[in-house]
Protein backbone atom coordinates (compact mmCIF):
# COMPACT_ATOMS: atom_id res chain seq x y z
CA UNK A 1 0.00 0.00 0.00
CA UNK A 2 1.68 3.45 -1.10
CA UNK A 3 1.84 6.02 2.06
CA UNK A 4 -1.28 8.67 1.60
CA UNK A 5 0.00 12.25 2.01
CA UNK A 6 -2.94 15.10 2.21
CA UNK A 7 -1.55 19.37 1.43
CA UNK A 8 -3.81 21.57 2.81
CA UNK A 9 -2.63 24.30 0.92
CA UNK A 10 -4.56 27.85 -1.11
CA UNK A 11 -1.85 28.37 -3.33
CA UNK A 12 -2.15 26.15 -6.30
CA UNK A 13 0.81 26.42 -8.22
CA UNK A 14 2.39 25.30 -5.02
CA UNK A 15 0.36 22.37 -4.37
CA UNK A 16 0.71 21.03 -7.96
CA UNK A 17 4.03 21.47 -7.48
CA UNK A 18 4.56 19.25 -3.87
CA UNK A 19 1.92 16.95 -5.13
CA UNK A 20 4.47 16.35 -8.74
CA UNK A 21 7.79 15.93 -6.35
CA UNK A 22 5.66 13.73 -3.77
CA UNK A 23 4.01 11.67 -6.47
CA UNK A 24 7.20 11.22 -8.15
CA UNK A 25 8.68 9.56 -4.81
CA UNK A 26 6.09 6.57 -5.10
CA UNK A 27 3.85 8.56 -2.10
CA UNK A 28 -0.16 8.64 -2.78
CA UNK A 29 -1.44 12.44 -2.75
CA UNK A 30 -4.61 14.14 -2.16
CA UNK A 31 -5.33 17.85 -1.32
CA UNK A 32 -7.74 20.66 -0.23
CA UNK A 33 -7.44 24.64 -0.51
CA UNK A 34 -9.20 24.94 2.50
CA UNK A 35 -8.64 24.64 6.03
CA UNK A 36 -12.56 23.31 7.16
CA UNK A 37 -12.96 20.89 4.17
CA UNK A 38 -9.59 19.76 5.34
CA UNK A 39 -11.34 19.00 8.80
CA UNK A 40 -14.27 16.79 7.40
CA UNK A 41 -11.52 15.00 5.02
CA UNK A 42 -9.84 14.27 8.23
CA UNK A 43 -12.82 12.75 9.80
CA UNK A 44 -13.58 10.35 7.16
CA UNK A 45 -9.87 8.71 7.20
CA UNK A 46 -6.61 9.29 8.51
CA UNK A 47 -3.81 9.91 6.03
CA UNK A 48 0.18 9.14 7.15
CA UNK A 49 1.05 12.53 7.30
CA UNK A 50 -0.73 15.83 6.00
CA UNK A 51 1.33 18.94 4.92
CA UNK A 52 -0.39 22.05 6.35
CA UNK A 53 -0.24 25.54 5.46
CA UNK A 54 -0.37 28.02 8.38
CA UNK A 55 -3.17 30.43 6.52
CA UNK A 56 -5.86 29.29 5.43
CA UNK A 57 -9.52 29.99 4.65
CA UNK A 58 -12.14 28.89 6.59
CA UNK A 59 -10.39 27.67 9.13
CA UNK A 60 -6.40 28.66 10.30
CA UNK A 61 -3.89 25.26 9.88
CA UNK A 62 -2.82 26.48 12.90
CA UNK A 63 -6.03 25.95 14.87
CA UNK A 64 -6.85 22.69 12.51
CA UNK A 65 -3.28 21.52 13.93
CA UNK A 66 -4.62 22.18 17.44
CA UNK A 67 -7.79 20.07 16.84
CA UNK A 68 -6.42 17.19 14.96
CA UNK A 69 -4.16 17.15 17.96
CA UNK A 70 -7.03 16.80 20.23
CA UNK A 71 -8.72 14.00 18.63
CA UNK A 72 -7.68 10.23 19.42
CA UNK A 73 -7.71 9.41 16.00
CA UNK A 74 -5.51 11.69 14.77
CA UNK A 75 -3.50 13.08 18.39
CA UNK A 76 0.13 11.19 16.93
CA UNK A 77 -0.12 11.62 12.73
CA UNK A 78 2.55 13.61 11.43
CA UNK A 79 1.94 16.99 10.34
CA UNK A 80 4.31 19.53 8.76
CA UNK A 81 3.61 22.88 8.49
CA UNK A 82 3.97 25.66 6.12
CA UNK A 83 3.93 29.10 6.50
CA UNK A 84 5.54 32.63 5.47
CA UNK A 85 6.49 32.92 8.88
CA UNK A 86 10.04 33.32 10.02
CA UNK A 87 10.14 34.24 13.26
CA UNK A 88 11.85 32.24 16.24
CA UNK A 89 8.53 33.03 18.12
CA UNK A 90 6.08 32.29 15.42
CA UNK A 91 7.93 29.20 14.79
CA UNK A 92 7.69 28.13 18.42
CA UNK A 93 3.94 28.63 18.32
CA UNK A 94 3.96 26.33 15.39
CA UNK A 95 5.38 23.47 16.91
CA UNK A 96 3.70 23.94 20.69
CA UNK A 97 0.04 23.30 18.82
CA UNK A 98 1.35 20.39 18.26
CA UNK A 99 3.12 20.51 14.48
CA UNK A 100 6.12 17.71 14.07
CA UNK A 101 8.01 20.24 11.53
CA UNK A 102 7.77 23.36 10.67
CA UNK A 103 9.05 24.85 6.85
CA UNK A 104 9.14 28.68 5.89
CA UNK A 105 8.40 29.62 2.31
CA UNK A 106 10.06 29.79 -0.17
CA UNK A 107 11.39 26.55 0.73
CA UNK A 108 13.84 23.95 -1.72
CA UNK A 109 11.42 21.11 -2.63
CA UNK A 110 14.43 18.48 -2.18
CA UNK A 111 14.31 19.88 1.57
CA UNK A 112 10.73 19.71 1.99
CA UNK A 113 10.62 15.78 0.54
CA UNK A 114 13.51 14.73 2.89
CA UNK A 115 11.65 16.09 6.04
CA UNK A 116 9.15 14.28 4.92
CA UNK A 117 10.20 11.45 4.59
CA UNK A 118 12.26 11.43 8.09
CA UNK A 119 9.11 12.33 9.38
CA UNK A 120 7.35 9.01 8.02
CA UNK A 121 10.41 7.36 8.83
CA UNK A 122 10.07 8.21 12.56
CA UNK A 123 5.98 7.41 12.66
CA UNK A 124 5.86 4.30 10.34
CA UNK A 125 9.25 2.73 9.61
CA UNK A 126 7.38 -0.20 7.70
CA UNK A 127 6.26 2.22 5.23
CA UNK A 128 10.20 2.77 4.45
CA UNK A 129 12.06 0.61 2.12
CA UNK A 130 14.91 -1.50 4.07
CA UNK A 131 16.85 -1.34 0.61
CA UNK A 132 17.79 1.05 -1.90
CA UNK A 133 19.08 -0.71 -5.16
CA UNK A 134 20.34 1.84 -7.88
CA UNK A 135 22.77 0.31 -10.71
CA UNK A 136 25.04 -2.24 -9.10
CA UNK A 137 24.76 -0.73 -5.58
CA UNK A 138 22.55 -1.90 -3.31
CA UNK A 139 22.28 0.23 0.48
CA UNK A 140 20.35 -1.82 3.67
CA UNK A 141 19.18 0.64 5.83
CA UNK A 142 18.59 -2.38 8.62
CA UNK A 143 22.50 -3.65 8.55
CA UNK A 144 24.04 -0.25 7.32
CA UNK A 145 25.70 -1.90 4.78
CA UNK A 146 26.62 -1.08 1.53
CA UNK A 147 27.58 -3.63 -1.37
CA UNK A 148 28.45 -2.88 -4.91
CA UNK A 149 28.30 -5.36 -7.60
CA UNK A 150 28.06 -8.25 -4.59
CA UNK A 151 31.51 -6.64 -3.03
CA UNK A 152 30.97 -4.83 0.33
CA UNK A 153 31.71 -1.33 0.95
CA UNK A 154 33.56 -0.07 4.17
CA UNK A 155 31.65 3.52 4.26
CA UNK A 156 31.50 5.81 7.71
CA UNK A 157 28.40 7.20 9.00
CA UNK A 158 28.48 10.00 7.46
CA UNK A 159 29.25 8.45 3.91
CA UNK A 160 26.70 6.08 4.95
CA UNK A 161 24.14 8.87 5.25
CA UNK A 162 25.08 10.71 2.57
CA UNK A 163 24.51 8.36 0.00
CA UNK A 164 21.59 7.11 1.29
CA UNK A 165 20.30 10.63 1.18
CA UNK A 166 21.40 10.80 -2.58
CA UNK A 167 20.40 7.20 -3.52
CA UNK A 168 16.52 7.95 -2.38
CA UNK A 169 16.28 10.68 -5.58
CA UNK A 170 18.21 10.29 -8.23
CA UNK A 171 19.16 12.69 -10.72
CA UNK A 172 18.52 15.21 -8.18
CA UNK A 173 20.84 17.62 -7.64
CA UNK A 174 21.39 19.21 -4.39
CA UNK A 175 23.11 21.97 -2.92
CA UNK A 176 25.40 21.92 -0.03
CA UNK A 177 23.74 23.77 2.05
CA UNK A 178 20.75 21.20 1.08
CA UNK A 179 22.78 18.42 1.77
CA UNK A 180 24.19 19.63 5.41
CA UNK A 181 20.65 20.03 6.35
CA UNK A 182 19.31 15.95 4.97
CA UNK A 183 22.04 14.84 5.97
CA UNK A 184 23.94 16.60 9.31
CA UNK A 185 21.06 18.36 10.35
CA UNK A 186 19.60 22.07 10.42
CA UNK A 187 20.88 22.39 14.01
CA UNK A 188 24.75 21.65 13.23
CA UNK A 189 27.04 24.60 12.10
CA UNK A 190 29.55 23.41 9.78
CA UNK A 191 31.18 24.88 6.45
CA UNK A 192 29.87 24.00 3.77
CA UNK A 193 32.80 22.68 1.79
CA UNK A 194 32.87 20.08 4.87
CA UNK A 195 30.05 18.51 2.11
CA UNK A 196 33.21 18.27 -0.60
CA UNK A 197 35.50 16.40 1.65
CA UNK A 198 32.84 13.79 2.54
CA UNK A 199 31.63 13.39 -1.04
CA UNK A 200 35.19 12.72 -1.79
CA UNK A 201 35.95 10.18 1.03
CA UNK A 202 32.39 8.61 -0.37
CA UNK A 203 33.44 8.50 -4.10
CA UNK A 204 36.73 7.06 -2.73
CA UNK A 205 34.81 4.01 -1.39
CA UNK A 206 32.63 3.54 -3.79
CA UNK A 207 34.45 3.27 -7.04
CA UNK A 208 37.21 1.23 -7.84
CA UNK A 209 39.51 2.00 -10.93
CA UNK A 210 38.06 1.94 -14.29
CA UNK A 211 33.96 1.86 -12.21
CA UNK A 212 31.76 4.59 -13.37
CA UNK A 213 31.15 7.41 -10.88
CA UNK A 214 27.67 7.26 -9.98
CA UNK A 215 28.29 10.43 -8.15
CA UNK A 216 27.73 13.69 -10.41
CA UNK A 217 29.53 17.05 -9.64
CA UNK A 218 27.09 19.59 -10.83
CA UNK A 219 29.43 22.71 -10.82
CA UNK A 220 27.96 25.58 -9.11
CA UNK A 221 25.00 23.85 -7.69
CA UNK A 222 26.19 20.69 -6.13
CA UNK A 223 26.06 17.11 -5.82
CA UNK A 224 23.47 14.56 -7.09
CA UNK A 225 23.24 10.49 -7.93
CA UNK A 226 23.99 9.64 -11.60
CA UNK A 227 20.10 8.97 -12.66
CA UNK A 228 21.84 7.61 -16.15
CA UNK A 229 24.17 5.24 -13.46
CA UNK A 230 20.78 4.33 -11.55
CA UNK A 231 19.25 3.18 -14.70
CA UNK A 232 22.32 1.42 -16.34
CA UNK A 233 22.00 -1.87 -14.73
Amino acid sequence: MPTNILIVEDEEPLTLLLRYNLESEGYAVESVARGDEAETRLRESVPDLVILDWMLPGLSGIELCRRLRARPETERMPVLMLTARGEETERVRGLATGADDYVVKPFSVPELVARVRALLRRAKPDHISTLLRAGDIELDRETKRVHRNGRELHLGPTEFRLLEFLMQSPGRVYSREQLLDGVWGQDVYIDERTVDVHVGRLRKALNRPRQPDPIRTVRGSGYSFNEMFARAH
